[in-house]
């Protein structure tokens, strides 16, 4: 299964942990990184008084459920120093690993809803997901190359 996870650092060296995020999730069972995106400076979203982002999309093939593939996103934040338990929502962070497509699936469960519900909003994620899979097509049937469109013109 094709997955596309969402990858964001506005804190310390934001690259270096954002590439560390990419190589421990081709550690983990059943993830092999199939392609990194160019990494991208954006402003950030929310809470706007707060360092800038660098912002890219990871491509995974995956022989995991998206609930346990979430876990394992979950598991590399917290190993990278990242406690949400602790932090103010849309504020600073480490290292933001968001499950954005699980193949054509779409899920709702507690705590998880896939495609993720701002992507179509989030020309940060948009613009990578486009230069990694130009033809790549929402599970509702919007392409994304129209939603990003705009901000390419």
């Amino acid at each position: 299964m094709r997955a596309f996870v969402g990858l964001g650092s506005n804190l310390g060296d934001r690259e270096a942990t954002i590439r560390r995020a990419v190589e421990l999730l081709g550690e983990r069972p059943g993830i092999d990184v199939a392609a990194v995106s160019t990494l991208r400076e954006t402003d950030p979203v929310g809470d706007e008084d707060q360092p800038r982002f660098l912002n890219g999309v990871v491509a995974l093939e995956v022989d995991l459920t998206a609930r346990v593939l979430l876990d394992e996103l979950l598991a590399v934040e917290r190993e990278l120093g990242r406690d949400r338990t602790r932090e103010t929502r849309w504020g600073p962070r480490t290292i933001d690993l968001d499950l954005l497509l699980y193949g054509d699936e779409t899920v709702e469960e507690p705590g998880l809803s896939v495609p993720h519900p701002r992507l179509a909003e989030r020309q940060f994620v948009l613009e990578p997901l486009h230069e990694l899979e130009p033809d790549l097509t929402l599970p509702d049937g919007r392409a994304v190359r129209e939603l990003v469109a705009p901000a390419l013109e």
